[in-house]
């Protein structure tokens, strides 16, 4: 994703500050203050594309950077299960009745997503759809509960249903209830 903004500022362990420059946001006084209830030093993904629209994201309170392919997304923090620092990921927004859903597709990977690990090793994490972060718990969605989110996510993200046509593994889905 071509963003040009770049972390300038970061608090690691009170909370963390954010200050992005980019064509939103010059001056970095504009920066936003980003209150996360998860503590602990925060290590930026490997991958360009996520690193840019997360620091995006948050920098603009949820204003900019807030879509892939064109479908709305959330940014949720999660603790590494090996680390143990802070991770933030960038998720397709699935939303009914202020419950989440994470759809640890990998875009039909054979493997799960590393987040995947980290949810199952700490569930607790942070999503932020707008401009705050909140507390929520996340857990794998029952064959029963999966039946009544898998149309929902396919609904918000089409190509989830290509992914779990490319792959032999069944498509994890965690909801996300707030703590």
């Amino acid at each position: 994703m071509p963003f040009s903004n770049r972390l300038v500022e970061c608090q690691p362990g009170r909370g963390e500050r954010y200050i992005a420059l980019g064509p939103w946001n010059d001056v970095p006084s504009r920066g936003v203050l980003v209150s996360m209830t998860l503590q602990g030093e925060y290590e930026p993904s490997a991958a360009e594309w996520v690193r840019n629209q997360v620091a995006a994201y948050e920098a603009s309170g949820g204003r900019e950077a807030n879509t892939v392919m064109d479908r709305p997304i959330v940014v949720i923090t999660s603790r590494g299960h090996n680390s143990g620092k802070l991770r933030k990921n960038p998720v397709m927004r699935v939303e009914h009745d202020g419950v989440y859903a994470a759809v640890a597709s990998m875009g039909g990977a054979p493997e799960h997503p590393e987040w995947f690990h980290n949810f199952t090793a700490d569930p607790h994490v942070d999503l932020q759809d707008g401009p705050e972060p909140h507390e929520y718990v996340a857990r794998i969605a029952t064959e029963e509960e999966r039946e009544q989110w898998w149309p929902r996510a396919v609904e918000a993200f089409p190509p989830y249903a290509e992914y779990e046509q490319k792959t032999d593994r069944r498509i994890p889905v965690f909801l996300l209830e707030r703590a």
